[in-house]
């Protein structure tokens, strides 16, 4: 009989590992970017704006595909990732100190990125590359 548990396709935790790193880059350029930027007379007005909404995104799908997984694999070292990756994205976010400081801003972010990454790719191996 088949499991009737609730899971997300495998292109969840790809999309979610990809997305991951893509923000990771996207931070750990965010110091240079911001030294190119003015000299080419753009403004960085939305990027506060999409980095709230990234991470919000990034975090929804990140928890909701690890409680999926942990449901099916029973497995906590996809939790072990991105918890820190989490803690260091909205640190990142809403300590004043670290926000302010463009240089520890982009590195947090850019762990955060990376682990929470790591964390999707081992929830996918977990949940389908994973014999019990």
């Amino acid at each position: 009989m088949k499991s009737s548990k609730l899971h997300l396709p495998p292109w969840a935790d790809r999309l979610g590992a990809v997305g991951a790193f893509i923000c990771a880059l996207h931070c750990a350029l965010v110091p240079v970017a911001l030294a190119v930027v003015p000299a080419l007379g753009m403004g960085l007005v939305a990027w506060h704006g999409f980095e709230v909404g990234f991470s919000v995104f990034a975090t929804v799908l990140a928890v909701v595909s690890l409680v999926l997984g942990y449901r099916n694999h029973r497995a906590y070292h996809a939790w072990l990732l991105v918890t820190p990756g989490l803690v260091l994205i909205w640190g990142s976010l809403l300590v004043p100190a670290l926000h302010a400081s463009t240089t520890w801003h982009g590195v947090a972010m850019a762990v955060g990125g990376v682990l929470i990454s790591a964390a999707h790719l081992v929830n996918l191996r977990l949940s389908y590359g994973h014999t019990h």
